[in-house]
């Protein structure tokens, strides 16, 4: 009961949507109904400028930190001392299970009509969290696909994949980070299954600052 508790909150917590939160203390904006109609840092990078995502951002990826750090350290209550498997099994998955819960939180936020971002800010502050070391491999990978394709979704896609392979590589035995990473994954696939269709219709914007593959054709075009 103590795990699912905790589960909960974190849930409740991420539910706590920045894009949206930030919009209505800025005089009622929802971005849900600008731009991709995303409630997440990057439509609102696009749609409200520099400031607004800034403060989203912050704020998306401070309750998946906050997730993994604090509501998946908290002390055993409901389990007794003399439960020590249990209490082991609580400990090991506590912070996994609060972080994943918070990203969920995020994409499908109660209090939003479960109408919410795509995670990935959120992910972001989970794996500063759980794995901080790992953190610059993951935002290394995802700005190396941008430099090479200038695709946010799928730079999101590949960088959140890439989580569960270095921790399974680099981590033996973790089965509750594995399982994060792997879950992780595979939301972040789904949040985002929108942008891959239009990269194969042909229609999904690029970031033309990040994508130095495109600017080389275009200077070797010239």
């Amino acid at each position: 009961m103590d795990l699912l508790l905790r589960v909960l909150c974190a849930y409740l917590l991420g539910s706590v949507n920045g894009a949206l939160l930030v919009g209505r203390l800025a005089g009622g904006v929802d971005i849900r109904t600008q731009g991709s109609g995303n409630a997440g840092g990057t439509n609102a990078l696009r749609t409200q400028g520099p400031k607004f995502a800034l403060a989203v951002i912050v704020i998306d990826i401070a309750k998946g930190w906050l997730a993994a750090t604090w509501l998946g350290s908290l002390p055993l209550v409901s389990l007794s001392p003399s439960d020590p498997a249990a209490a082991a099994a609580t400990l090991a998955w506590s912070p996994a299970a609060c972080a994943f819960a918070a990203i969920l939180g995020h994409v499908w936020p109660v209090f939003h009509g479960f109408r919410g971002g795509k995670g990935v800010a959120t992910l972001v502050g989970a794996v500063a969290g759980l794995v901080p070391a790992f953190l610059p491999g993951v935002l290394g990978t995802w700005l190396l696909m941008m430099l090479l394709f200038g695709f946010v979704g799928l730079a999101s896609i590949v960088a959140a994949a890439s989580l569960p392979v270095m921790l399974a590589l680099a981590v033996p035995g973790a089965t509750p980070l594995v399982a994060f990473g792997v879950a992780c994954a595979l939301l972040v696939a789904w949040t985002h299954r929108g942008n891959l269709q239009r990269m194969r219709q042909g229609r999904e914007p690029r970031s033309r600052r990040l994508w130095l593959l495109g600017r080389l054709r275009g200077g070797s075009g010239a």
